[in-house]
């Protein structure tokens, strides 16, 4: 996760609504009228059916409000903004309380095709469509419940199991590579690289070796893993994931493939 953000956080008022202007509102419209034709295209049927069900505004940022509405119906679940970027122990607490943590402001036009950090456009656009299906529900509730038996030092290796898989996993439709990750439905230039781009790696899907994995939150995904059956990943909620983290400490983590960050002058 970032340590630190460009942007400035929009609070809600006493109803739990944020007030966005109208240029806020054209760059939720722009994006969303951008990535629906492409999500349709490159995304798997879940993230799908979840867009469908929302039916999330075209013209203007929707209130977390709203959002939060329609997925107590449907999963129990609730968005709820946050004031700034949260630490690891926060996130997996909300998680756990069935609570996806939102950040509130939206992308500048600087930003438009990528963001290394979080936007509304994200939360909103690339998460809740899979918090309506109960099976990705729950498994986001188990990520949350593993982190509170967690300890700080194994935060970082918990979260790669949520990054590679609700962020940016990939899946199979038809024998044809598909989106699933809420990082990559949310993203104008990483979603076509990711399903159909020749650059990066794509890798079948193990717990063990994503909990070993490392990843840039500032690029574009050197290397993805594809879950041939879904039923595989709902299996890893069921898992000893602090059993797992013990034995992906105990083997080290994989060579990254990615450039090493560049030092500040």
């Amino acid at each position: 996760m970032p340590k630190s953000s460009k942007y400035a956080p929009k609070q809600p008022d006493a109803a739990g609504n944020i007030h966005y202007t109208d240029a806020e509102n054209d760059v939720w419209r722009d994006l969303f009228s951008m990535q629906y034709p492409s999500v349709q295209k490159y995304s798997a049927k879940p993230y799908l059916d979840g867009l469908e069900k929302l039916d999330m505004p075209f013209g203007h940022v929707p209130q977390c409000t709203e959002i939060s509405a329609r997925l107590r119906d449907m999963t129990g679940w609730q968005v709820s903004p946050v004031p700034a970027l949260i630490g690891f122990k926060t996130f997996f607490g909300m998680l756990a309380e069935r609570t996806f943590p939102a950040a509130s402001f939206i992308r500048s036009r600087d930003d438009f095709d990528y963001i290394k950090e979080p936007d509304i456009f994200h939360e909103v656009f690339g998460h809740t469509p899979l918090l309506t299906d109960l099976r990705f529900a729950n498994f986001s509730e188990a990520i949350g419940r593993a982190g509170q038996k967690a300890g700080p030092k194994e935060y970082a290796w918990l979260i790669r199991l949520y990054w590679f898989t609700i962020e940016f996993g990939l899946t199979r439709e038809a024998g044809r590579i598909k989106a699933l990750g809420s990082g990559l439905a949310s993203s104008p230039t990483e979603l076509p690289y990711a399903v159909v781009g020749d650059v990066p790696v794509r890798r079948p899907f193990d717990v063990i070796d994503i909990l070993r994995t490392p990843y840039r939150i500032d690029i574009h995904q050197p290397v993805y893993f594809v879950i041939e059956d879904l039923d595989t990943l709902f299996a890893a909620a069921e898992r000893d994931l602090l059993a797992d983290i013990r034995k992906a400490q105990t083997l080290g983590l994989f060579e990254p493939l990615y450039p090493p960050v560049a030092e500040a002058s």
